[in-house]
């Protein structure tokens, strides 16, 4: 069974620019109800198809999946939900984790969050002097949900 214990948070200022490059991911959704969600990424020329289920607490069952990439592409463009997700992620090492500094672009232009991927619930770490407020819980910030409601839309 795959697990995914992740927590997510928003960033209070850019002191984390330059800590790494980023690499630009775009990815959809082909399903995404409550407690599922199936998407298909892209990274470079890697294709990745996952499958997610709901969240408890921190803590969600997580399938990952090669696919072709060619197969990535079209199911991005012909199947998948619009907008589709597009950022660039830059993986940042911090006191023996790796935080995932999501900027996003396109319909989400603007939001910027970091998570942080953990080995049990409860489990103890140092966050960087960049980051502020946990959004665990706040679907707002759920990839799937930025396809619905993209950040550009939340003022409005």
């Amino acid at each position: 069974m795959g697990e995914e214990i992740e927590k997510k948070f928003l960033i209070i200022n850019d002191d984390w620019r330059g800590l790494a490059e980023g690499k630009h991911y775009c990815q959809g959704y082909l399903n995404s109800e409550k407690g599922r969600t199936v998407r298909v990424r892209t990274i470079h020329e890697r294709g990745i198809l996952t499958i997610k289920g709901a969240s408890k607490g921190a803590t969600r069952l997580e399938y990952e999946f090669d696919i072709p990439i060619k197969d990535a592409r079209e199911l991005l463009d012909k199947l998948c939900y619009k907008p589709l997700i597009e950022k660039n992620r830059h993986k940042i090492p911090f006191a023996g984790f790796i935080w995932e500094v999501d900027e996003f672009k396109g319909e989400n232009e603007g939001l910027l969050f970091a998570e942080i991927e953990l080995e049990y619930e409860g489990q103890k770490f140092e966050k960087p002097h960049w980051i502020g407020e946990e959004v665990t819980g706040d679907e707002r910030y759920y990839n799937s949900n930025l396809v619905k409601n993209p950040f550009s839309n939340w003022g409005k």
